[in-house]
């Protein structure tokens, strides 16, 4: 029967159990190298048995004992996993297991096909986890002869019917070209032993019809980033098994084009931004795949004839600290840049019902960067493993070495570094990275951390596709994510997603129009029509400003946040639409759990803790949720506030997920504009982790800040006391001080030293001949780039920037010595 196949979600899978890979022997039965190689015949045979051997441990792990936990209870799980699997096999038309039917009756691209091609692969990755338990100690099955004859069966099954030279695919290209081959070629190297020459044939003969060379051609459409390095990798592999010297070749040459930085679409960036399916920020998703799977390959091809030399590589090594560690926090790697991983939660499909979150998702990034070191100077190693090491001792709420879903090899590489006393941890670092080209931020001091996640032109508001992150409609539009040093560190793990009000996303501003699951289109179809989106910063404080638009929808609003020490000072204006329902900036909508019994104190009243509750607060001065934090309206502010208890279930975001309802505790701050508001405005400070004597402190200390503008056309701040002012110019003009004659951000320090630091970008990236004057006495100009001319006189410093524009946003600095 001639049947085509589907696609389905994957990326959940990457950090799932990984797969046991068996050494052989030279004289197994293996298809001769179909291209000769220098030296003897014998020694070629030699060299690919090497690299099946050391795929075996890089997979297997290495340095652990089967009779000591965590590992003993992990090999013993894995062992009643595949005899459940073993025993639920079922072999027929059309599919493997019954809950896996992959014949699709209308073979296409559709969301249905999708799920078939997907059910195909999972078939695949479920022979892994036998062949898994029969490689592995300890599991109960190893060795198992009838193990072994169900895991033939399984690939001759899949093959006869589905997998194999003649098929055309369907569905999800993903699924034939990754998710299944990788599979596969995993088991066949767990099992090589056990395998004629006919079936790995056969099975090689498949692999190359659905990823043939031409797969990695050209560096473009689905061949990129990620994509590409898990391309390599099938390439690599079937060479491998194959004993194929020139597919090895070319799946080394092919990551040369993964390497260098990027200017547009998928890749890395010079700022530490990186970008899959063009629009998407997906450091934490794609971004761990690629980094895992880099750094699998460094590891196998190493000390071999086809290890990879590209020097090139030092961009992947620099990225680890450039572009990994910013959004690694405590353990967890930060939602606003997984994309729609974030809805994954429990798949409906996983019989231990594992909740994948944003812990879940960044143990693997550390395993990662641990094997990564390996292949790293002796400097960068010593330094990955201290930070490893400080992010695991750090994750009270998600323990790395409990994580039900990490591989055992990712397992026993974090226990590695947990057990090394030679190994310092080190400290979470403080400080501000703005990454421009994938329109996110993250500020982080000591006891708290945050992020915010933007949209414009270039990036899209949020990802769905494969009936995934259905409703992430308002991510991109300013949400601001938070978590203290030792709390709060589950506040988006906990069920947050599937129960949170998608239209009241803390920080962001939104209509309350009805928007259907998966509005503006897939895979990061639907980008907002604005240029000004960015910031300046000086490496520890920052100006930030998005010009918003809403998906499918008139809103429009400027907001800014001036990321301080203590604090975020947000501001939002212009703030107007003529949707016809309701508009809302919401200061906070903390997650409390399934108890939520955080106090809520405003203006030094406690208020009710009863579910549900709510109030409308007028001339709000300051208010403070228990073992979380404080706020505070300068000036004093209209604000609502309610407890609700919130059902939802991870299929309502995502179809391949759990149908089985969840509850949990909110408490909402928001500002309501109205239904048709024109110029409405808000303005707030968070203060992460602020006691309430703090925060009742600082809203008493009116000249603690000044809000030198909140308007459609500029908005701005000064902070005498820290020595601070920051102006995000929409338009031209003067706020204070300061006086703009284009659109840009601006951002001085003052030091106690006598000096100070101005910094100025072009978030728009079009502007020439920007002019920007201080009116400051400076004595003198210290350093500025090569660009920027400056006149001093006796009260204001003029300074005047050539091609702005052409520097992508990125802050430039100019350090005087102040009159």
């Amino acid at each position: 029967m001639t049947t085509r196949w589907s696609r389905r979600g994957f990326l959940a899978a990457s950090s799932g159990t990984a797969l046991a890979l068996g050494a052989h022997s030279a004289a197994e039965a293996a298809p001769a190298a179909s291209s000769a190689r220098s030296g003897s015949p014998a020694r070629a045979a030699d060299e690919f048995a090497s690299l099946r051997a050391k795929w075996r441990t890089l997979i297997l792990g290495e340095g652990f004992s089967p009779t000591v936990e965590p590992f003993k209870s992990r090999l013993a799980d894995l062992g009643t996993t595949a005899s459940g699997l073993r025993s639920t096999m079922a072999p027929a038309g059309g599919s493997l297991w019954p809950d896996l039917v992959y014949a699709d009756p209308d073979p296409d691209t559709d969301q249905e096909s999708y799920g078939f091609s997907g059910n195909l692969n999972t078939s695949y990755t479920r022979l892994a986890t036998l062949a898994q338990a029969y490689s592995q100690q300890g599991t109960g099955l190893t060795g198992d002869s009838a193990l072994r004859d169900a895991i033939l069966t399984g690939l001759d099954h899949l093959h006869d019917e589905a997998y194999n030279a003649t098929q055309a695919r369907y569905g999800n290209w993903y699924s034939w070209q990754i998710g299944a081959p990788q599979a596969l070629l995993d088991v066949c190297v767990l099992m090589y032993d056990q395998l004629s020459a006919t079936r790995i044939s056969g099975y090689l003969a498949a692999v190359d019809h659905f990823v043939p060379d031409s797969a990695v051609g050209a560096y473009t459409g689905t061949s990129t980033g990620a994509n590409r390095v898990d391309l390599c990798r099938v390439l690599a592999l079937r060479g491998v098994v194959g004993a194929d010297a020139a597919k090895i070749a070319l799946a080394r040459d092919a990551l040369t084009p993964v390497f260098p930085y990027v200017g547009s679409g998928d890749g890395l960036y010079t700022d530490g931004s990186f970008i899959q399916h063009t629009t998407v920020p997906y450091t934490g998703s794609y971004g761990s795949v690629m980094l895992g799977g880099l750094g699998m390959l460094f590891a196998l091809l190493a000390g071999s004839t086809w290890a990879v030399t590209d020097a090139g590589r030092q961009i992947v090594f620099d990225a680890v600290e450039k572009a990994w560690a910013p959004f690694l926090y405590n353990g967890l790697v930060m939602d606003g840049v997984s994309g729609r991983a974030i809805s994954r939660g429990v798949s409906a499909s996983d019989a231990q019902h594992v909740q994948q979150d944003d812990h879940l998702r960044g143990h693997p990034i550390l395993a990662s960067i641990v094997l990564l070191g390996q292949g790293a100077s002796s400097t960068e190693n010593a330094r990955w493993r201290g930070l490893v090491k400080g992010w695991m001792q750090r994750d009270y709420y998600s323990p790395p070495l409990s994580n039900p879903a990490l591989g055992l090899t990712s397992l026993a590489r974090l226990k590695g570094v947990q057990d090394d006393t030679s190994v310092p941890a080190i400290a979470e670092p403080t400080g501000h990275r703005l990454f421009t080209n994938m329109a996110r931020a993250t500020h982080r001091r000591p006891g708290w951390a945050a992020s915010i996640s933007m949209a414009d032109r270039r990036i899209t508001y949020y990802e769905t596709g494969n009936g995934e992150n259905l409703r992430g409609w308002h991510t991109g539009s300013g949400m601001l994510y938070w978590w203290g040093d030792t709390y709060a560190n589950g506040q988006y793990s906990d069920a947050f997603w599937p129960t949170v009000d998608p239209y009241r996303l803390p920080g962001a501003t939104a209509s309350r129009k009805t928007l259907a699951d998966g509005a503006g289109g897939d895979w990061g179809a639907s980008l907002p029509d604005v240029n000004w989106v960015g910031g300046a910063t000086d490496g520890a404080r920052a100006a930030i400003g998005q010009y918003l638009k809403g998906l499918q929808s008139t809103l429009l609003a400027k907001k800014s946040w001036f990321c301080l020490d203590d604090a975020i000072v947000c501001l939002g204006a212009g703030i107007t639409c003529t949707d016809g329902t309701a508009v809302e900036s919401t200061v906070e909508n903390r997650n409390l759990g399934p108890t939520g019994g955080s106090a809520f104190t405003v203006d030094g009243t406690v208020e009710p803790s009863t579910y549900p509750w709510s109030a409308t607060l007028s001339g709000t001065s300051w208010a403070h949720i228990a073992g979380h934090g404080g706020y505070v309206f300068p000036g004093g502010a209209t604000v609502k506030a309610l407890r609700e208890a919130r059902d939802g279930r991870w299929s309502d975001i995502n179809k391949g997920s759990s149908t089985t309802v969840v509850n949990r505790k909110y408490l909402t701050l928001y500002v309501d504009h109205g239904t048709a508001p024109t110029a409405a405005t808000y303005a707030y400070v968070l203060m992460p982790g602020a006691s309430v004597a703090q925060t009742q402190a600082r809203a008493a200390a009116p000249t603690w800040l000044t809000v030198l503008a909140n308007t459609d056309n500029q908005q701005g701040i000064r902070v005498p006391s820290l020595g601070f002012t920051g102006v995000n110019f929409w338009f031209a003009g003067t706020v204070g001080s300061l006086t703009a004659s284009k659109p840009c951000s601006v951002m001085i320090s003052e030091k106690s030293d006598g000096t100070a630091v101005i910094c100025v970008s072009d978030p728009m990236r079009a502007q020439t001949g920007l002019t920007l004057t201080w009116n400051r006495a400076v004595a003198s100009v210290t350093s500025k780039p090569s660009t920027v001319t400056s006149t001093t006189t006796g009260s204001a410093l003029t300074l005047t920037f050539g091609d702005l524009g052409a520097t992508a946003g990125v802050t430039q600095k100019i350090t005087v010595k102040l009159g």
